[in-house]
C-alpha cells in the first residue's frame, strides 16, 4: 500500500494538534479587549504572559490588517473597524439575532429594563444581544462578555433546558465534585443547591438570580427553542434589585419574559409537544 493509502487509513488526529501557536496569541490578544478600551503593550504583555517584543509584533500585524488602532493620544492599543464589520457580518448571517431584535425591542418597551439574548458556550453564557430601555438606573448591556453558568439566571435555565448528555458534561468539567465559586455573597456554590435550582428551572420554564452574579442586581432568564426541540438561546430581563425584588420579578416580570422566549421560539419553528 502506497503512502497515500496508509495516510488515509491513519487515525484521525484531534484539531488541537493542528492549532498554530502565533494565531492563537493573536486572538487572545484581541479577546483583552473584551471589558477594556484601551491596553498597552507592558499591560498586555503581563495578560498573556508573553515577552514584549512578541506582543508589539502582533499589535504590528493586527494594525497593518485593521483589527487593532493605536490612540495617537496616548500610544494605547484599541479595536480596530475590522473587528466591527466582523461583528456586523455575524449579525447579519445570524437569523436568530434578526428575529429577536424586535421581541427584545418590545419586552424592554413593556418592562421598562434591560434585556439580554444569550447562548451557552464552552459551559459560559454568552451574552449576543442586548436592548437597553431608558431609565435613570439600569442593569448594563453585557453584550460580548461571558459570565459563569452557575451563577446567572441564563445560564441555570439554558443548563436545565439542555440535553442530560450536556449536563453530565458539565458536572465533570466545571464542578467536578468542588465548590462553585462565590461571585457575590448571594452565589449558590454548593453543587447540591445548584443542581436542585437548575431542576426547578427546567421544571418552571424559568430561572431568578437574586444578586448571585452581581450585587444590587436581580434577574430572571427563560430558555427559546427552535424547531427541533433543542434549546438554542435563553431571554433574560435584568435591573437593579430594589426595583426588582422577588414579589415584582415573579408578580410582573417572569410572566411576560416567558412570554417573550415563547414567541421567540415559535417564530424559529418551534411547536410544543
Amino acid at each position: 500500500m502506497g503512502d497515500e493509502g496508509r495516510n488515509r487509513m491513519s487515525p484521525k488526529k484531534p484539531k488541537s494538534d493542528y492549532v498554530i501557536q502565533t494565531v492563537s496569541h493573536a486572538l487572545r490578544l484581541l479577546e483583552e479587549f473584551r471589558a477594556e478600551d484601551e491596553l498597552g503593550v507592558t499591560e498586555l504583555s503581563r495578560r498573556l504572559n508573553l515577552h514584549k517584543n512578541n506582543v508589539f509584533r502582533l499589535l504590528a500585524t493586527l494594525e497593518q490588517r485593521g483589527y487593532i488602532e493605536q490612540s495617537s493620544a496616548n500610544e494605547r492599543y484599541r479595536l480596530g473597524a475590522k473587528c466591527l464589520e466582523l461583528g456586523e457580518t455575524f449579525c447579519r448571517s445570524h437569523s436568530l439575532l434578526d428575529q429577536v431584535r424586535p421581541i427584545l425591542r418590545d419586552l424592554a418597551q413593556e418592562i421598562g429594563e434591560t434585556v439580554h439574548l444569550a447562548q451557552m458556550t464552552s459551559f459560559e453564557v454568552v451574552h449576543v444581544d442586548a436592548q437597553v430601555h431608558q431609565q435613570p438606573i439600569l442593569a448594563p448591556s453585557r453584550v460580548g462578555q461571558r459570565l459563569p453558568v452557575h451563577c446567572t439566571a441564563l445560564g441555570k435555565v439554558l443548563l436545565g433546558a439542555t440535553s442530560e448528555c450536556c449536563r453530565q458534561l458539565y458536572d465533570q468539567n466545571v464542578v467536578a465534585g468542588r465548590e462553585l465559586p462565590a461571585r457575590t455573597p448571594a452565589t449558590i456554590v454548593d453543587p447540591i443547591k445548584f443542581y436542585e435550582q437548575v431542576r426547578t428551572a427546567a421544571g418552571l420554564g424559568y430561572a431568578l438570580d437574586l444578586e448571585e452574579c452581581e450585587e444590587g442586581l436581580s434577574c430572571v432568564a427563560a430558555p427559546v427553542y427552535d424547531r427541533t426541540g433543542v434549546a438554542v438561546a435563553a431571554l433574560s430581563a435584568s435591573g437593579p434589585s430594589f426595583r426588582l425584588g422577588p414579589d415584582e420579578l415573579l408578580g410582573d416580570i417572569v410572566p411576560k419574559v416567558v412570554a417573550a422566549a415563547d414567541r421567540l421560539s415559535r417564530d424559529l419553528g418551534y411547536t410544543p409537544g
